[in-house]
C-alpha cells in the first residue's frame, strides 16, 4: 500500500503565464500567432525537403525530424493555453497532466539527442569531407533518428512513472502553463526524494551529454577552419551558420540545465516559468528562423518548386 497512488485531487488548475485577465486576450492573440507561426512554417519546411531531390541529404533529414518535433512539441500544450486565455477552462484532469508531461519529456529528450546527431553531421560534413558519404549513409541516419526517439520514449516513461506512486491531497494549482513534474513534486503530499532524484538524475545525464557532444563538435570544426587555410574560404558561410546553431543550441540547453539541475526546496515557481518560454515557445520559432528561413538551399529549393508549379500552369 505504501507505492500505491492514493490520490484525492481529480484534477490540476494551470495558472498560466499571469492571472491579469485584462492580459488574457492579449496573450490569446500572441500565443496563437506563434503557433500558426510554428505549424505553417514546420510543414512547409516538411513539405519542401519531402518535395525536392536536391534536399535529400542527411542535413535535412535531420532538419525535417526537428520541424516535426518543434511541430509536435508545440501542439502539446499551447492550443491548452489557448483555451485558458479565450474561455477561461484552466482545468486539466489528473491523467491528462500526466499525459502532458509524458508527451513534453518524450519531444524534449529526443529533440537533445537530435540536436547532438545534427552536430555530429556537421562535424563530418566540414572536418571528413572526403569521408562524409561513407560516414554517413542513409542507415545510419535513420539508426540515429531511432534511437532518438525510443530514448525520449524511454524517458517520458520512467519520469512520470515516479508521479504514479505519489498521492496528492492538498492544493491542486500549479503555478506554470503546462505540468511541470518538479511542480508536481511540490504539489504533492508523498515522499518525493527519491522521484525528484530520477528525475534531475535522467534530465541531467541527458541534457549534459549531448550538451557535450554538440559542443565537442562544433569546437571541432572551429578547429579545423582555423587550423586549414585551403578550406577558411570555402566553409566560411558554413562556419557562420554552425555559430548561429551553437547559439541556439547553447540557449537551448543552458534554459533546460538550469530548470532542471536547479531545482531545489526553494525552487522558484516564477523563475521556472521564464526559463521555460526559451526552451518550449521562443526555440521552435529560433529553430525555424535559423535552421530554415535563414538557409540558402531550402530558400533556393522552395523557389524551384514554386517556378515548377507557375510553369506547369
Amino acid at each position: 500500500m505504501a507505492h500505491r497512488n492514493v490520490s484525492v485531487i481529480t484534477e490540476f488548475v494551470l495558472l498560466g503565464l499571469t492571472d491579469n485577465p485584462e492580459l488574457n486576450l492579449v496573450l490569446f492573440v500572441l500565443f496563437l500567432l506563434i503557433y500558426l507561426t510554428i505549424v505553417v512554417g514546420n510543414i512547409w519546411v516538411i513539405i519542401i525537403i519531402l518535395a525536392s531531390a536536391q534536399l535529400h541529404c542527411p542535413k535535412y533529414f535531420f532538419l525535417c525530424q526537428l520541424a516535426f518535433l518543434d511541430l509536435c512539441y508545440s501542439s502539446v500544450f499551447i492550443p491548452k493555453m489557448l483555451v485558458s486565455y479565450v474561455a477561461g477552462q484552466k482545468a486539466i484532469s489528473y491523467h491528462g497532466c500526466l499525459l502532458q508531461y509524458s508527451f513534453v519529456s518524450m519531444f524534449l529528450t529526443t529533440e537533445c539527442f537530435l540536436l547532438a546527431a545534427m552536430a555530429c553531421d556537421r562535424y563530418v560534413a566540414i572536418c571528413h569531407p572526403l569521408h562524409y558519404k561513407g560516414l554517413m549513409t542513409p542507415t545510419l541516419c535513420i539508426h540515429l533518428v531511432t534511437t532518438s526517439y525510443l530514448l525520449g520514449c524511454a524517458n517520458s516513461l520512467i519520469q512520470p512513472s515516479g508521479l504514479l506512486r505519489l498521492s496528492f491531497c492538498g492544493p491542486n494549482i500549479i503555478n506554470h502553463y503546462f505540468c511541470d513534474i518538479l511542480l508536481l513534486f511540490q504539489l504533492s503530499c508523498s515522499d518525493t526524494q527519491y522521484s525528484e532524484v530520477l528525475v534531475i538524475a535522467l534530465s541531467g545525464m541527458t541534457s549534459v551529454t549531448t550538451f557535450l557532444i554538440v559542443v565537442s563538435s562544433y569546437l571541432g570544426i572551429l578547429l579545423t577552419v582555423l587550423k586549414i587555410q585551403a578550406i577558411r574560404s570555402r566553409y566560411k558561410a558554413s562556419f557562420a551558420t554552425c555559430a548561429s546553431h551553437l547559439t541556439v543550441v547553447t540557449l537551448f540547453y543552458g534554459t533546460v540545465i538550469f530548470t532542471y539541475l536547479g531545482a531545489s526546496s526553494d525552487y522558484q515557481q516564477d523563475r521556472t516559468k521564464i526559463l521555460s518560454m526559451f526552451y518550449t515557445l521562443l526555440m521552435p520559432i529560433l529553430n525555424l528562423l535559423i535552421y530554415s528561413v535563414k538557409n540558402t538551399e531550402a530558400k533556393e529549393a522552395m523557389k524551384s518548386i514554386i517556378m515548377r508549379k507557375i510553369f506547369a500552369q
